[in-house]
């Protein structure tokens, strides 16, 4: 199974920081992405984003409402209950790595930043190649554009 996205975009506002009771550190914003495809290519969907320890750190030092920005993660669902006792479904990326992407001057004001970071996996990923997930897929296909439907 394959659980990845990538997306780039711009913070819709400044992003929320705080730090849970164990002491861990997030930062959740919402990131606003083109579409360029299909019958609506003027539209924009706002994503959900969640990043935890250094990179919520980092993007809550660093990014401010407009700051580009370049994420890969993963999509995950959680439920909980609102006060009424109506279920409510939340769909977040919760970001593995990110590029901050704003010009020079733009980080400038708010000091040196650091362009990537990549968040060491979690303790339950077996994965030991975070870089390319498809390094085991195998050798690649030789397929001529002759043989291509488009």
């Amino acid at each position: 199974m394959i659980n990845r996205i990538v997306l780039v975009g711009r913070l819709t506002k400044d992003p929320d920081f705080r730090v849970t009771s164990s002491g861990i550190s997030v930062a959740t914003f919402t990131l606003a992405v083109g579409r360029k495809f299909g019958s609506d290519k003027n539209g924009t969907d706002f994503i959900s984003c969640v990043a935890w320890r250094k990179a919520g750190e980092i993007i809550s030092q660093y990014t401010h409402k407009g700051s580009p920005l370049a994420i890969d993660g993963r999509l995950q669902t959680r439920t909980y209950d609102y006060k009424d006792g109506k279920r409510v479904y939340v769909t977040e990326v919760i970001v593995d790595n990110f590029t901050l992407l704003g010009s020079k001057s733009d980080n400038q004001s708010q000091g040196p930043a650091p362009a990537t970071i990549n968040q060491p996996p979690v303790a339950t990923q077996t994965s030991t190649n975070t870089q390319d997930p498809f390094a085991d897929v195998g050798n690649a296909l030789d397929i001529s554009a002759d043989d291509l439907p488009f």
